[in-house]
């Protein structure tokens, strides 16, 4: 079974913007977009670390707006998975 994450981890997405759910251990984003394009496009390119990672979000589209939520249904909670795809995604917002 996959390490829950630790507190460092947690401190790091929480400095990224990334908020914990109330009810249950996961974090969750909303990114902003210039357009529905542009913010399709993050999902796309985020379906491919996903798929590669093996490791896929919860998410939502409206508009210009993409709103993810990372948990490890299979730990029950936050593991190195979600913040390493945190971190993809981040990174693929900047882009």
């Amino acid at each position: 079974m996959t390490e829950m994450l630790d507190e460092a981890g947690r401190t790091t997405l929480k400095a990224a913007g990334w908020e914990a759910e109330p009810d249950r251990d996961a974090v969750t984003k909303t990114f902003r977009f210039p357009s529905f394009v542009e913010a399709f496009g993050f999902m796309t390119r985020c379906a491919i670390w996903a798929e590669k990672l093996n490791h896929h979000p919860e998410w939502s589209n409206s508009y210009r707006s993409v709103t993810v939520t990372l948990t490890s249904h299979d730990a029950k909670g936050l593991t190195a998975r979600d913040a390493t795809l945190a971190a993809r995604m981040d990174k693929l917002a900047e882009s």
